[in-house]
């Protein structure tokens, strides 16, 4: 390692080897990190509305994100600062290799939870409660932390020390775990996101393909009904004897809700009530018309009996209808993360794919030439991801945008 000695030359030529676009550009990427994650974790934690159970996996990424910034960037740029040169203790190194491989780690697996835990909403809808933090997401959480931890331990048990060690170097020391770390904390989470955002979009498509499906058919429905019931007025009006269509009302008030209302047409002659409460119209709605205009001669027995299928089958669609829209509502939700996983996959391996393709082939490649600037500007690109997490995931979100705009507006 060398140091600046007293010559006012030497001091110059160190003065010189100062990295201070590094310094700069840390600072801000450090101060980016801070505010924009500072403010997804006020904004969930002050905001009924955003107290979701998805949001608590972005407070979690917010956290991981936030960590790095405090505890691994300041040693980190304080290096790039001077050069590339380590001028503390070896065991804060390893501290920091520690940190920053858990850390890293930590914020990669929040982002492949996200995507668990979108893909459960959007394929299985009905079995996922947007507002309630449930025992499901608290093991993903978990299990996110843990495994990052897991997987950095190694080096904090002493696996860096190793013998002619060079002090003025803070780097991971073991090239076996370089691609053990590597592994663990790329190459399997980040074919696991993908193909669960492809099944994901699948989903989606098949939901959208029900969803027109199922109003096409409803319309030919409708339009063979009203069809039906245009023939069978032309039918009776040609005839001249208007069809009485006879149903059989409770002794209920007016008011009540199992009352059978019937809106007689222009021109239709007055309802008739009977002795024995049988109410009789001339005409009948259209759904009616079309269920009780089978037989003419039909009793009124039997007349009744199809009111009670009816009424049955009124219920029956009504159970279904509240399913359908209780589906269509969440599946309408998620539907909106379409516009936002493209952005999020592409940030995600355009940050970290150099970073580990790289710090891989170094070990597997002997032969490979791959300089400290390399090693250098991958490794700033992967930490600028967690500067973009927080763009990513709550600016294209309307309720976390005004929610931003209300913190800062209410600081200034």
């Amino acid at each position: 390692m060398e140091n600046a000695t007293p010559s006012s030359s030497s001091d110059q030529t160190h003065l010189m080897d100062y990295n201070y676009l590094a310094l700069v550009l840390g600072v801000a990427l450090i101060l980016a990190i801070i505010l924009g994650n500072t403010l997804v974790c006020l904004s969930v934690l002050t905001e009924h509305s955003l107290k979701t159970a998805t949001n608590y996996f972005i407070i979690s990424l917010a956290v991981a994100d936030l960590l790095l910034a405090v505890l691994v960037l300041p040693l980190y740029v304080y290096s790039e600062f001077l050069g590339g040169i380590w001028t503390l203790s070896t065991s804060v190194c390893d501290a920091l290799m520690t940190m920053d491989v858990m850390l890293c780690t930590a914020s990669i697996l929040n982002l492949c939870a996200i995507s668990v835990d979108r893909y459960i909403a959007v394929v299985v809808p009905l079995k996922y409660n947007r507002n309630q933090f449930s025992v499901r997401q608290l093991v993903l959480i978990t299990a996110t932390w843990v495994l990052s931890l897991g997987v950095a331990s190694p080096v904090i048990f002493g696996l860096n020390q190793v013998p002619n060690r060079d002090p003025a170097l803070c780097k991971l020391e073991d090239d076996r775990f370089v691609v053990y770390s590597s592994i663990c904390s790329f190459f399997v989470p980040c074919p696991v996101m993908l193909f669960l955002y492809y099944w994901m979009f699948r989903g989606l498509r098949r939901w959208s393909s029900r969803s027109r499906s199922r109003a096409h058919r409803l319309g030919r429905r409708r339009l063979s009904l009203h069809l039906s019931s245009a023939l069978h007025r032309a039918k009776d009006t040609t005839a001249g004897s208007p069809e009485k269509v006879v149903f059989t009302v409770p002794p209920v008030s007016p008011a009540s809700p199992t009352t059978l209302s019937m809106a007689a047409p222009r021109g239709a002659p007055p309802t008739e009530q009977n002795q024995d409460g049988t109410v009789m119209t001339a005409d009948s709605d259209p759904v009616t018309n079309q269920m009780d205009s089978v037989s003419d001669a039909e009793p009124t027995g039997g007349r009744e009996g199809s009111s009670r299928r009816e009424n049955g089958l009124k219920r029956n669609a009504t159970r279904r209808g509240r399913r359908s829209s209780k589906t269509s509502r969440v599946s309408g939700r998620e539907r909106k993360a379409m516009k936002v996983l493209p952005v999020v996959v592409g940030v995600f391996l355009a940050c970290w794919t150099p970073f580990f393709t790289v710090h891989v082939a170094k070990v597997l490649c002997r032969s490979c030439d791959i300089g400290p600037t390399l090693i250098s500007v991958v490794t700033w690109l992967g930490y600028v991801n967690s500067a973009v997490n927080p763009v990513i995931y709550t600016v294209f979100n309307t309720e976390f945008r005004n929610v931003f705009h209300k913190l800062l507006c209410s600081r200034t």
